[in-house]
């Protein structure tokens, strides 16, 4: 058997990246865990208080695709410094923010300056890899929120209960200044596309008239929404249905994110491979988890095991998700990326909200991991069509290539779940490489 060709090594500038988004996802979840002090040091309501955190989401589902169209013609990394240093006054003036409103607008700022971060970061990771490696480069992207959640939100909270709530936007503002010498230095230039490349924003709209497009945006936000109808009340359905004290939350929130970044790495590593089974296999996994959660939520021990594994389910389709949405936007990647950014934050905002219908309702906590598992579902549908209408199209431009025997008998030998990345590949020449 001929020895498999060893993958290419991801460029230090992808894990400079990933830092930076780890500094980003604390900044977005780190309220969860001082809400309290916040709302007691600024006179308002804890339901206020939550406002800042729908602020930020809302801010990115704006922000992700105005900035990208707004710095479409800029050098990308120009672009991130900029924003990363914006994202980084907003985190100072959040910590020196003397009332409420001043923290609202910096929270806005601060998730616009996220958003076309992340859309922006999102493209250049994929153009400095092969198409190959587009869900390892992705999985770098995605594991710097998996760590956010494991070890950034839960030290943002100790770190506010013991300095004061204020201490933890400063520490952020420092991880961001970390990331932004980081990005100085080892991101690498990018020029301006001149000519026929050149970028266009009425030419990279056009991506919107794909059906692949929209089903991929539907299936990543119904993906988010599952976990988040669940997650943003895992606290009480741990306290108030599984009967565990208070103290064993932060442990639960942690191991979820132990279970995320699991599932990450996983997703990474096979996704490239294996795009719709990953997808196929992931989606489903969550849909089975939170269907036994809210059958088994009076059990602490099944609450924290199920936990984990959400996250290890979920999280595993984040790479698969993104670099979905590059292949079927590969002519348009800083509104792929910003579409996938909308789409993640779609999907956080509708969830909780979802989920508090149902508690509204009188349902209990237990509805939420039913309204996540419907929510799931969904998802599985969503990515049946979108792969129905996948082997649909390669199967006609299997037909169309029929003069030319060789070309279809390599065609055909692919896995179906690489096809689409192939076909790309074959179309951009050496994309990835700009």
């Amino acid at each position: 058997m001929p020895a498999q060709p060893d993958r290419p090594r991801l460029p230090i500038a992808v894990y400079i990246l990933g830092l930076s988004v780890f500094a980003l996802g604390t900044s977005e979840f780190m309220l969860s865990g001082i809400l309290q002090p916040l709302a007691r040091d600024l006179d308002v309501s804890i339901p206020q208080a939550g406002l800042l955190i729908s602020a930020f989401a809302i801010g990115m589902v704006i922000g992700a695709p105005v900035l990208a169209a707004a710095t479409l013609r800029l050098p990308r990394r120009t672009t991130l410094i900029a924003l990363l240093a914006v994202f980084g006054l907003g985190q100072v003036a959040g910590a020196l923010a003397p009332s409420y409103g001043v923290l609202f607008v910096s929270r806005i700022v601060s998730a616009l300056a996220c958003a076309g971060f992340w859309a922006v970061g999102a493209a250049v990771a994929v153009s400095l890899v092969p198409v190959t490696a587009r869900a390892r480069a992705m999985a770098v992207m995605v594991g710097g929120l998996s760590i956010a959640n494991i070890a950034g939100v839960p030290a943002g909270a100790l770190l506010g209960q013991h300095a004061g709530w204020r201490a933890a936007f400063w520490a952020v503002a420092g991880l961001a200044a970390i990331g932004l010498l980081g990005v100085v230095t080892l991101v690498p230039r990018t020029a301006v596309p001149t000519g026929e490349d050149r970028p266009q924003l009425r030419r990279e709209l056009t991506i919107y008239k794909d059906k692949q497009v929209w089903l991929a945006l539907t299936a990543t936000a119904l993906n988010a929404a599952a976990v988040f109808a669940l997650f943003s009340y895992l606290s009480p359905l741990l306290t108030d249905t599984a009967g565990l004290a208070e103290s064993w939350v932060p442990t639960v929130l942690a191991l979820f994110g132990v279970g995320a970044l699991t599932g990450t790495f996983i997703g990474g590593r096979i996704a490239d491979a294996h795009l719709f089974g990953t997808l196929f296999g992931g989606i489903a996994a969550s849909t089975v988890v939170l269907a036994v959660l809210a059958l088994t939520a009076h059990s602490p021990v099944a609450a924290v095991a199920l936990s984990l594994m959400l996250g290890v389910t979920a999280f595993a389709t984040a790479p698969a998700l993104n670099a979905r949405m590059f292949n079927v936007a590969n002519a348009a990647p800083t509104l792929a990326g910003a579409t996938t950014t909308a789409a993640f934050n779609i999907g956080n905002t509708l969830g909780p909200w979802l989920g508090g219908l149902a508690i509204g309702a009188g349902w209990g906590y237990p509805s939420v991991a039913w309204t996540g598992a419907v929510l799931a579902a969904a998802a599985v549908v969503t990515t049946g069509l979108a792969f129905r209408l996948h082997r649909a199209t390669n199967h006609s431009r299997l037909i169309a290539s029929s003069a030319t025997p060789a070309a279809q008998t390599t065609a055909t030998a692919q896995p179906a779940e690489t096809a689409e990345a192939t076909s790309t590949a074959e179309a951009t020449g050496t994309a990835g490489h700009h």
